[in-house]
């Protein structure tokens, strides 16, 4: 087939009701690239015998070479059906869990997606992983079983037990839809549920006795893969063929005489045919009939390929003519079987024409977008659909039309941004020169070699004209003569390596984006939406029926105005230029780098709600710091991390308080990839990279019960111990007290206030509850400084109920008598104030929990309170943020304020307001507060705190030497927090990856020695059905990951690969202080205890990477350290 014109394609994309927009989701090494190469090689952009060899889609080097695609690539592609043509936007995705956020900015931009499952591996981790994106996102799968000639050829399958297995995978796949589903009716009961609980005057009789949570009432039929609905398709993408159950009830019911529709509906499941009354029947297991779909289809495959490998000539040569092929002399001479049955079954079964009349049929054009998948786009946050303003309702309609009218609103979302070197963008390209050009050039070259030849044969002095002094300037001065267009035609190229050197060398950005709605033209100004971005902001500022232009439009937050300078289409490697996109169309956008970081809403009228942020499926954890070889080049290093920033969706720059620029990547392989952009395409430099900056956590436990060789510690060891942790722990001041039971006292160094904290740790669930509500709390946190500052922004009922809910998931974890009434006196949670820890106030005068926000009880006492316990918190913030053991966050711990002492401090208040008025400056003129931090002071408008003008007047009774209180509060705070840590039991929190490793039983035990060596532990272990492979789920601390899929592949034989995706923080069970104290323990581990302890040894890396003492022997043994001759 020729490939198509970009008429051709402009032409089609006119029609959205014909277009598709699909993209192609698997786990690593399912085939995926190697189907779009099939489906490409479908339009005659490459040949059909490269298809599966050249991987036109992985356009990156080391792509290539790694043999995984790490980007998604968007190309359009054209397909007839009878009359109908259609234009398929195909956009392949990675499968490798290090790029699955490559999969979110593809599956947003897409109406439906092919899921390929390799027929040997089956369902795999990843699978899962796309399939709950694809559902999240609410598109419309379809299913490609690939591989199947490893059955027949790796394997050995008869016919009859590749049907079983093939029945298998999609059973399993089925599973994982209705669970999806089930979940989702589930939910959604809930919310109706929670609704009419929270109308007045329902009946709560009518819900008693409803047990049949609504799974019975909707239909999910259409949900499921089955062949018999035309939505799966069986494959061989590197043999180039494919077929659904269609193809073959088309010919059967030719041959056979049975109606087509029969066919459809028995070809797949246990029918067979009774050939002498032309009847199809149940199968009847116990006769050893064979299912139709074993005798009609698979058998005449197996046979074909049996042929094929034994080099049968005369039966090949047999299935060729009735099947009425013809095969070239050369594939039918060539001695590798696989080029025979690529040449064979390519024309038989055509893969392309299986899968795209699947895609046409059964998938979603722009035009049946769901009213459901409109509305989740459109409600960031907590917010519903119906609580947005009118303005942005009215827009749902444009996006069902995806109307191409001159009203019509333009809405684009730019999923991400990617680098594109900038001389491979259309207009940059070198343009074919027109016939007068060529014919001009020639004439001026003639002229050219002739003057030369004249000024060889001998210089005549007689008649040195200007232009012929010499044969260099000569052609210079006659080259304006020379007309127009070739001036044209040569002087851009000089002009662009001057002028824009910087541009040709760097890489420009363009926006993966699709048009929702309107026609997108070429040098359209448009607004770009940020994620925080209001439309109810914007409508409050700007009076409705606004007709300014867009330049005069007041400053609203998170909005900026831009223009589209260039449209492309997306060809995989190559762009072509438009003029205009009409809806319905994936494009790439040129000219929004400055506008754009990552992704963004585009749209043309500002009452548009920016849409969902997509989600991504891996947590970016590899941290590294990275630093230039020489630092003279610096700024190029800072430059190229920024564009590396933009060009990939889940990398993460961080510049550290210590100074250090750091990248986090979701693994290693992200990671690699990350580093060789940064010094060939982004910063072009030579860099220097540290060992990965390996993240943990600080925590408590309880004391433990036994010691290290499980003896019970009786009571006066326990002491014993407590002692000695305070022994080591000698930096302690002697203003602060411990008490046997762990409570910290502490006094400020002027002596006013006096704090008692105690440390607790949290139970499991509280932790992992207080990480998944960090959107909640964070919530609570901008309403709780919102009302702070006057201005009280009112909560969604979505988010109320969120905040009721885990409120109440609080207590129900919280029992018992030492938890008694302590949710209600949470007031505040860090580190960030959004963390896993708690700060608790169980002191007499405590008014100001963190729920009192949404209660709406702040009062102005509490108010009161409020400025002086900022500092408590801010105490607590940084104490939180870095804890005492390695400057490591803390997790799961909650401080405890016991008893917060403010008597001391009245007498000098009021005393200083005593001198003051003396002084005469009046009763209003300083802070008003007990602690006199300067809180009332400023919000009376006084510019700086009362501290600081008693010292300028020489009054010595809060302004002494050691600054104003409220720095004092934090800093005791802080401390206080650190020394009640220090006096129970500290572990670290290692991160943990889950690992999943498919291997064969042969190498099993290779696979568990790596992991045991790595400190990892088996979870699970199964056995795939029907194959020798097993699927192990491991858990594996992120610290020992390095390396371990290259060892993994290394001692297997590369028979077994792994998939770490981050999982949890899990506390190491050894104590990193630990020293023996019982007879038993120094009988055991000896009197230096010096067996490797695994948090001792995290801890003190951490500790030297961060340049903190180290405490460690540099000797171990001085008396076999004389290793010289002479001294033996």
């Amino acid at each position: 087939m020729v490939p198509n014109s970009l008429e051709k394609m402009v032409q089609l994309q006119r029609n959205p009701k014909n277009v598709r927009n699909i993209c192609v989701l698997a786990h690593v090494d399912h085939g995926k690239t190697t189907l779009a190469d099939c489906l490409i090689s479908s339009n005659g952009i490459i040949s059909s015998r490269l298809a599966g060899k050249l991987r036109y889609m992985d356009s990156r080097e080391d792509e290539q070479i790694r043999g995984i695609t790490m980007k998604s690539s968007a190309i359009s592609l054209h397909y007839a059906q009878g009359d109908e043509e259609y234009l398929i936007n195909l956009i392949d995705s990675p499968g490798h869990v290090d790029f699955s956020s490559e999969v979110s900015t593809a599956v947003r931009i897409c109406d439906g997606c092919i899921i390929v499952v390799d027929a040997v591996e089956g369902v795999c981790p990843q699978t899962q992983a796309v399939l709950r994106q694809a559902w999240l996102e609410n598109i419309r799968p379809v299913l490609v079983i690939n591989k199947i000639d490893r059955l027949i050829v790796e394997l050995k399958f008869t016919p009859q037990e590749a049907y079983s297995h093939l029945k298998n995978i999609l059973e399993q796949i089925n599973a994982l839809t209705g669970t999806l589903f089930t979940s989702k009716v589930l939910e959604e009961r809930a919310e109706r549920e929670s609704e009419s609980h929270g109308t007045p005057g329902s009946d709560p009789a009518e819900q008693v006795y409803d047990w049949s949570a609504g799974l019975e009432d909707t239909d999910d039929s259409h949900l499921y893969f089955s062949p018999d609905q035309g939505n799966v398709v069986f494959t061989s993408a590197i043999d180039g063929w494919g077929f659904g159950i269609e193809h073959f009830a088309q010919i059967y019911s030719q041959k056979i005489g049975i109606k087509k529709e029969v066919l459809l509906k028995t070809l797949w499941g246990d029918y067979y045919i009774n050939m002498k009354a032309k009847k199809i029947m149940k199968v009847d297991q116990a006769k050893g009939k064979k299912p139709l779909f074993v005798q009609l289809i698979l058998e005449n495959i197996w046979s074909l390929y049996d042929a094929v490998l034994k080099k049968d000539k005369e039966k090949i040569d047999k299935i060729v003519t009735s099947l009425g092929l013809k095969i070239g002399a050369r594939e039918a001479r060539h001695s590798d079987p696989k080029v025979q049955i690529s040449a064979i079954c390519s024309q038989w079964l055509p893969i392309s024409q299986a899968v795209l009349a699947m895609v046409c049929q059964k998938l979603p054009s722009p035009l049946d977008i769901t009213s459901e998948r409109v509305e989740k786009l459109m409600c960031s946050g907590s917010q519903t659909f119906d609580s947005l303003p009118p303005e942005t309702q009215a827009l749902k309609a444009a996006f069902m039309k995806c109307g191409s009218e001159e009203t019509a609103p333009v809405i684009i979302f730019v999923s991400k941004m990617f680098a594109v070197d900038a001389k491979a963008l259309p207009q940059n390209r070198p343009r074919p020169l027109t016939q007068e050009e060529i014919a001009q050039r020639r004439e001026q070259a003639r002229q050219r070699h002739a003057e030369r030849l004249a000024a060889a044969q001998g210089p005549e002095p007689v008649g040195p004209t200007a232009d012929g002094s010499t044969p260099e300037t000569s052609p210079e001065g006659e080259e304006p003569k020379g007309g127009e267009p070739q001036v044209e035609s040569v002087t851009p190229r000089p002009v662009l390596q001057e002028d824009s050197s910087r541009e040709t060398n760097q890489e420009t950005f363009v926006a993966f984006a699709r048009v929702f709605s309107g026609v997108a033209r070429r040098g359209q100004k448009i607004f770009v939406l940020g994620p925080k971005y209001s439309p109810v902001e914007f409508l409050q500022r700007v009076p409705s029926g606004f007709s300014a232009p867009l330049d005069e439009l007041p400053a609203v937050p998170h909005m900026a105005c831009c223009t589209l300078e260039h449209l492309y289409l997306l060809m995989g490697r190559e762009l072509q230029d438009l003029e205009e996109v009409p809806p319905g169309n994936v494009l790439g956008i040129g000219g929004l780098q400055d506008f754009v970081l990552k992704s963004a809403t585009l749209c043309s009228v500002p009452s548009c709600p920016p849409f969902i942020p997509l989600s991504f499926e891996a947590t970016p954890i590899v941290r590294v710091a990275i630093e230039p070889k020489h630092p003279s080049e610096m700024p190029q290093l800072v430059r190229g991390m920024k564009l590396l920033n933009q060009a990939d969706p889940c990398v993460q720059i961080l510049i550290q308080e210590t100074g250090e620029h750091v990248l986090v990547t979701a693994g290693e392989i992200h990671l690699q990839r990350c580093l060789d952009d940064l010094r060939e395409r982004f910063a072009k430099i030579e860099i220097s990279v540290s060992e990965p900056i390996i993240p943990f956590r600080e925590t408590i436990t309880k004391p433990p019960r036994v010691d290290m060789v499980n003896e019970d510690i009786g009571r006066q060891q326990k002491v014993a111990v407590i002692h000695q942790a305070r022994e080591d722990h000698s930096r302690v001041p002697e203003g602060v007290q411990v008490d046997a039971d762990g409570l910290v006292t502490m006094t400020t160094p002027n002596k006013l206030a006096t704090l008692s904290v105690r440390a607790v740790p949290l139970p499991e669930e509280v932790t992992r509850l207080l990480e998944e509500n960090s959107d909640v709390i964070r919530a609570m946190e901008q309403l709780a400084s919102s009302l702070n500052e006057g201005r009280g922004a009112p909560l969604s009922q979505k988010t109320q109920e969120n905040i009721r809910e885990f409120k109440g998931k609080l207590e129900q974890h919280l029992t018992g008598r030492k938890w008694r009434n302590t949710v209600d006196q949470i007031w505040s949670f860090g580190p960030r104030k959004c963390g896993p820890n708690i700060l608790v106030n169980k002191s007499a005068d405590f008014r100001n929990s963190v729920w009192a926000g949404p209660a709406g009880t702040a009062t102005q006492e509490a108010s009161r309170y409020r400025d002086v316990g900022n500092s408590i918190v801010s105490g607590f913030q940084l104490a939180t943020l870095a804890g005492p053991m390695c400057e490591e966050p803390l997790m799961g711990v909650c401080f405890v304020l016991e008893r917060w002492d403010q008597s001391k401090f009245e007498e000098p208040g009021a005393s200083e307001r005593r001198n003051r008025d003396l002084a005469g400056e009046g009763p209003g003129g300083a802070a008003s507060g007990p602690l006199g931090d300067g809180g009332e002071g400023r919000r009376g408008g006084h510019p700086e705190p009362a501290e600081k003008r008693t010292a300028q007047k020489g009054e010595p009774a809060l302004a002494d030497c050691y600054g104003p209180l409220s720095g004092q509060l934090i800093a005791t705070m802080k401390e206080a927090c650190r020394y009640a840590l220090q006096v129970k039991p500290q572990r670290l929190m290692a991160a943990m990856y889950t690992c999943d490793i498919m291997a064969t039983s042969d190498v099993l035990g290779r696979v568990y020695a790596v992991l045991s060596k790595r400190e990892g532990r088996v979870l699970q272990e199964e056995m795939k059905e029907g194959t020798d492979m097993f699927i192990i789920k491991a858990a594996l601390p992120v610290a020992e990951s390095f390396g371990f899929a290259d060892e993994i592949r290394k001692r297997t034989s590369g028979l077994a690969s792994p998939q770490l995706i981050f999982s949890h923080w899990e506390v190491i069970a050894s104590d990193p202080f630990w020293v023996p104290t019982t007879e038993e323990e120094y009988l055991h581990f000896g009197e230096k205890a010096d067996s490797e302890n695994q948090a001792r040894k995290y801890l003190n890396a951490v500790r030297r990477r961060k340049g903190l003492c180290v405490e460690e022997k540099i000797v171990e043994h001085a008396e076999k350290q004389r290793t010289l001759g002479k001294n033996k």
